[in-house]
C-alpha cells in the first residue's frame, strides 16, 4: 500500500479545504464543498473567511448556500444546489429505520402547519431532516425551521456523493470515520464504501489502513509544505485529526494545544501546524499562541483577526504568547 504520513495528510486535507490558499472572492460554494458546521455564533462565516478572500458578513446567507441539520444532526451551511446529497445521503438503507424517520417526518410536517416555526416545534428529533424536507436557519438568536418540497435525488445516488465527498475532504479515511463523521450507521457506511471501492486507493496511514480517491493519488504524495496564517473554527481542526489516534476525523477530546480551553477552542495555525488557540466574543477576539512568535507572525494573526467578517461588531485583539513547552 501506498505509505501517507500524518505531515502529508495534513497537508492535503489543509488544501483541498482551501486553508493553504484562499479562493477568489465570492467563491462560497466551492468553500462550502463538503459542508461548514455552524454550531457556534457564526462558525461557518468565520470559515468562509478562512477559505474566501474578501469575505463578506452576509457570505453565509448568500443566495447559493442554505441551512439544515446535517451531518451528525448539527446546524451546517451547505451548497444550495447539494442540498439532497447531504440530506437525504444520511438516510438509512434498514427500511424499519427508514420508515421511522419518514414517519417523525409527516408528524413534524403536521406540526408545522405549512408556517416556520422555531426549531424546538420539531417534533422527534433532528434525525427527520435527512428526509431532505426541512430547512433551518439560525441566526445566533433565532432558530426557525420550515418545511420544503424534499429534493428529487435517489437517496443511493446521495450515499455515495457523500461519501465521495468525505474521502476527498478528509482522505486518508476509513468507514468508521466516515461513520461518525455522517451520522450514519457503521453498516451503511461499509456498504457505502463498498459502492465507491473501485474508486479508492488503500493506504498505509501512520501504520492504519485507510483508503484516499484514486483521483486525489497525486495531490496526496505531492503535497506541499503549507505556509502563513489562518485562524480556523473548532470543527476544522478535525483536518488534523480529531479521534483518539489523532489521525482521523471522529469523536475523541478537542483539546489540540495546552493553551486551549473553553473559551479558546479554536486553532491558530502556522505554516500548516496548530500553533495556538483563540476565541471570541462579538468583536473581541482573544489569541493564544504556544510560544514566542516572530513579529512578522503577529502582526500576520493581527490580520487575520482583524478581516473577521463579524456582523455589526468592530473587531478588537488581544495576543498572548505563551512560553514554550
Amino acid at each position: 500500500m501506498l505509505p501517507v504520513s500524518r505531515t502529508q495528510a495534513v497537508r492535503y486535507r489543509l488544501a483541498v479545504n482551501h486553508l493553504s490558499g484562499r479562493l477568489p472572492a465570492g467563491s462560497y460554494v466551492d468553500a462550502a464543498y463538503a459542508g461548514l458546521q455552524d454550531t457556534a455564533p457564526r462558525d461557518a462565516l468565520l470559515g468562509l473567511h478562512a477559505r474566501v478572500a474578501d469575505c463578506e458578513p452576509a457570505a453565509w446567507e448568500h443566495q447559493d448556500l442554505i441551512q439544515t441539520y446535517s451531518p451528525r444532526r448539527a446546524v451546517y451551511v451547505l451548497p444550495r444546489a447539494d442540498f439532497g446529497i447531504f440530506t437525504v445521503g444520511h438516510l438509512p438503507r434498514d427500511p424499519a429505520a427508514l420508515r421511522a424517520v419518514q414517519d417523525r417526518a409527516d408528524r413534524a410536517s403536521r406540526e408545522l402547519a405549512a408556517q416556520p416555526q422555531p426549531a424546538r416545534r420539531l417534533p422527534g428529533d433532528r434525525a427527520v431532516c435527512a428526509t431532505g424536507r426541512f430547512v433551518v436557519r439560525w441566526t445566533t438568536s433565532s432558530l426557525e425551521v420550515w418545511e420544503q418540497p424534499p429534493p428529487s435525488i435517489d437517496p443511493e445516488t446521495a450515499r455515495i456523493e457523500l461519501a465521495r465527498r468525505h474521502v476527498h475532504a478528509f482522505g486518508p479515511t476509513t468507514p468508521a470515520a466516515f461513520a461518525w463523521w455522517a451520522g450514519v450507521s457503521p453498516p451503511d457506511a461499509r456498504q457505502t464504501f463498498e459502492a465507491i471501492r473501485p474508486e479508492l486507493i488503500a493506504v498505509d496511514y501512520e501504520g492504519h489502513p485507510s483508503w484516499i480517491l484514486a483521483a486525489d493519488e497525486t495531490a496526496v504524495r505531492t503535497a506541499e509544505p503549507v505556509r502563513g496564517v489562518r485562524l480556523v473554527v473548532a470543527s476544522d481542526q478535525r483536518l488534523f485529526g480529531h479521534d483518539r489516534a489523532r489521525l482521523f476525523v471522529g469523536p475523541g477530546l478537542p483539546v489540540h494545544t495546552t493553551v486551549h480551553d473553553t473559551f479558546h477552542p479554536n486553532g491558530l495555525i502556522i505554516d500548516g501546524s496548530i500553533a495556538g488557540a483563540w476565541g471570541r466574543r462579538a468583536g473581541r477576539v482573544s489569541v493564544r499562541t504556544t510560544g514566542p512568535v516572530p513579529a512578522a507572525v503577529r502582526r500576520a494573526i493581527r490580520d487575520e483577526a482583524e478581516r473577521m467578517p463579524i456582523p455589526g461588531a468592530a473587531v478588537t485583539v488581544s495576543l498572548t504568547e505563551h512560553a514554550a513547552r
